[in-house]
């Protein structure tokens, strides 16, 4: 069976389409309205899911992150009971979840029990923040073993040897920080974004995704012709996290749904 990342880049490729991914923190509020979350994302025109995997020194991620994180973790939520939640996802919907994670919880469980655990919950790749390429041949043969996809970072200093050995080794998709720092909802693109998307997408052979600061309509119609993909994360987050957890789930699909313009 065809790997269900590359199945959605394929039919977003034939509908002519810009993607966009999810980014949810899972635990935030709990795992039973993260899923309810994830099914309402998709609903309102998510085409991939992220499931952040909570953890407590998340040195790439902006205060909303952060918090929901901690909030997360304050509950009591792990890793299994992240692939807990992937399991009652995938019970309800063939949307790809891509796992996001920094290092140490994956670590923790070990890298060919972690891929295994992963694969039958009915993940269909990881992104690992804070681990570089060069030094994840262990990680990407467990993936490869359970036909998982590993995504890795390129930023707007990356250089020419580094996007070509992120394309290399990214064989889900690459995901590109549009901007230095951390994650965080914003105002403004960078003005230099676009003008840098046309260049960098000549170098690579895998599908590109663009996030960092993407929270409206005007920024997704300003990247769409760019890029295969939006990652959307923190308005997300912020939503879900701005009030009570009975209309966490409609807050979250109410950012998505102004973003793809179905609002």
């Amino acid at each position: 069976m065809q790997n269900r990342i590359a199945i959605t880049f394929d039919k977003l490729r034939r509908e002519q389409r810009c993607g966009l991914v999810a980014y949810v923190t899972c635990g935030d509020p709990d795992p039973e309205t993260t899923v309810e979350i994830v099914m309402a994302l998709e609903s309102a025109g998510a085409d991939f899911i992220e499931l952040g995997v909570p953890f407590s020194d998340p040195i790439a991620d902006g205060p909303v992150i952060q918090s929901a994180s901690f909030r997360a973790l304050e509950r009591g939520t792990t890793m299994s009971d992240v692939l807990d939640i992937a399991r009652s996802i995938r019970m309800r919907s063939q949307i790809p979840l891509i796992l996001f994670s920094y290092l140490n919880p994956i670590l923790q469980f070990g890298y060919d029990k972690f891929a295994t655990a992963a694969s039958d919950s009915g993940c269909d790749g990881v992104l690992v923040t804070d681990l570089p390429p060069e030094f994840s041949k262990e990680l990407r043969a467990a993936m490869k073993r359970c036909d998982l996809k590993t995504v890795f970072l390129l930023s707007p200093t990356s250089s020419e040897d580094r996007i070509k050995l992120v394309d290399q080794m990214s064989d889900g998709f690459v995901y590109y920080v549009s901007t230095t720092g951390v994650t965080g909802a914003r105002k403004d693109l960078d003005p230099a974004l676009v003008g840098r998307l046309p260049e960098l997408k000549s170098r690579l052979s895998r599908p590109l995704a663009v996030g960092f600061g993407i929270s409206t309509n005007a920024h997704y119609a300003a990247l769409h012709s760019h890029c295969e993909a939006v990652v959307v994360g923190s308005a997300i987050v912020k939503a879900v996290g701005d009030g009570n957890r009975e209309g966490a789930a409609e807050r979250a699909a109410a950012v998505v749904s102004t973003i793809v313009g179905r609002s």
